[in-house]
């Protein structure tokens, strides 16, 4: 069949799936599958017919729904989510069903009762950035039904979505938003991310945020990153807003993640040290703290030795100044290589062994939803084998020789119990940094929780050393 030939249009698309599919089946299949098909007969096959939707395609766990009205499938989109919180209000938060829906308006090729298209993938995407609950909109979709709707949705900004080229101008609606509901609890203090963009020296382009007021604040990456889902999260925001309440905090998705350029070529150490040059430069700081966070340290390392001037306190938590395969171990190097093994196979994937070998070791003590969470940033925020390619340089940086060159005042912080980066590599990294502090935390989880007194402890000593 000739393009010309073909069957086309432009429709309203409702993309949804069952969030943590895998896990909630191996719990109780039965009982998961009963469920499903009462919530399908009695809520959600209704409100698509009320609304004047086709469902297209049904899977196991998702949906594939055809409207000719924006308006109609907001509505639809809405009642459906708003329903099954109600629903699955009584089952306990880790068995609850939800769906994730995302809408998008787009050309649509019709054929063999089945629909294809740019406009098909954008809406599957938006779908995978929505929270458990909730809808992510175009903005296509935003302008046209805003005024028709009574459901508030909350701006989340250019979004760079998996094989799109362009960003997705992103809107989202969670069941409470009306009332103080996720975001907005994730956000006590009103402070709003400036997003800006900035060109590396070989043209990649990175995207970075500021949000708050006072002493400049630069955070290095760490090897996952989305500046917007990262903000709204139940596992980094409590430090994005402590660092933000008496800063002006500045952060950015490396290269490969986020709303940076997601197809890069060049993924090296020295590349990361310049994006961080990068935006530093347009930026315009002048002089600044720098955080390092895991990988971010040896980054934050060589920024110094490279910018002494620029740096006036610099502060590391969770770090090492070289990677495993570095190590002269071989214990170590076999695990390096089975990490990247094991992202390469499985990342992105929602595999509840994949999710326990992988998200146990970064938060132990997490809560279900913190590791939701942390199995959708992967997701959305890097390719598998761009993840793998970070890895890979992560376990071969070695930034040893540059320690001794380090003039800046320096803050070393460690959890004791650290699964991801071990304790000893922590302690190194300070003794051999002159005049460095360093304090050790009682903890075990590589990305620290709010509540955990390793926490209270890490955020008196940092505030405590950048009122230096």
């Amino acid at each position: 069949m000739s393009e010309n030939q073909m069957d086309r249009r432009l429709a309203t698309i409702m993309a949804s799936d069952m969030v943590g599919y895998s896990r909630l089946m191996e719990l109780d299949e039965i009982g998961v599958l009963e469920r499903q098909k009462s919530h399908r007969r009695e809520i959600v096959d209704p409100a698509i017919k009320k609304h004047r939707g086709k469902t297209i395609k049904t899977t196991g766990d998702g949906m594939l729904i055809l409207f000719d009205s924006a308006i109609e499938a907001v509505h639809c989109g809405v009642e459906i989510q708003t329903a099954m919180a109600e629903r699955e209000a009584s089952v306990v938060s880790d068995n609850r069903i939800r769906y994730r829906v995302g809408i998008n308006i787009g050309d649509i090729i019709f054929e063999d009762s089945d629909i294809f298209g740019d406009g098909v993938n954008i809406a599957a995407r938006l779908e995978m950035l929505a929270e458990p609950g909730g809808i992510c909109i175009a903005d296509t979709v935003h302008q046209i039904s805003a005024p028709r709707t009574e459901a508030t949705f909350r701006d989340f900004g250019l979004q760079k979505v998996k094989n799109i080229s362009r960003p997705i101008h992103v809107w989202h609606w969670t069941p409470d938003a009306t009332g103080p509901g996720p975001l907005e609890s994730a956000n006590p203090q009103g402070l709003e991310q400036e997003l800006s963009y900035c060109t590396a020296p070989d043209g990649v382009m990175i995207a970075y945020a500021s949000v708050g007021t006072g002493d400049v604040l630069v955070k290095a990456p760490n090897w996952m990153n989305h500046l917007e889902y990262d903000w709204r999260s139940p596992v980094w925001r409590h430090l994005m807003e402590e660092l933000a309440t008496n800063h002006r905090l500045i952060r950015f998705d490396q290269r490969g993640n986020g709303l940076s350029d997601r197809a890069v070529e060049r993924i090296s150490f020295d590349a990361f040290v310049e994006d961080l040059e990068s935006v530093v430069d347009h930026a315009e700081l002048q002089q600044f703290d720098l955080l390092g966070i895991s990988q971010g340290c040896a980054i934050s390392i060589a920024y110094v030795v490279r910018h002494p001037e620029r740096v006036r306190r610099l502060v590391l938590y969770g770090g090492y100044a070289r990677g495993r395969r570095r190590r002269k171990s071989a214990t170590d190097a076999a695990n390096a290589d089975a990490f990247i093994t094991m992202i390469r196979n499985g990342w992105g994937q929602n595999n509840p062994a994949f999710r326990q070998l992988f998200t146990s070791a970064f938060m132990p003590d997490a809560s279900a939803d913190q590791m939701e969470w942390f199995n959708e940033l992967q997701r959305v925020s890097v390719e598998p084998e761009t993840a793998a390619r970070i890895r890979e340089v992560n376990e071969d940086v070695d930034v040893t020789e540059m320690l001794r060159n380090v003039s800046t005042p320096t803050l070393v912080l460690h959890c004791r119990e650290d699964g991801v980066a071990a304790f000893e590599e922590g302690r190194r990294l300070a003794a051999m940094i002159p005049d460095a502090r360093f304090v050790p935390l009682e903890g075990r989880n590589h990305l620290m929780l709010q509540g955990e007194p390793a926490w209270d402890e890490f955020l008196r000593e940092v505030q405590a050393f950048l009122k230096i």
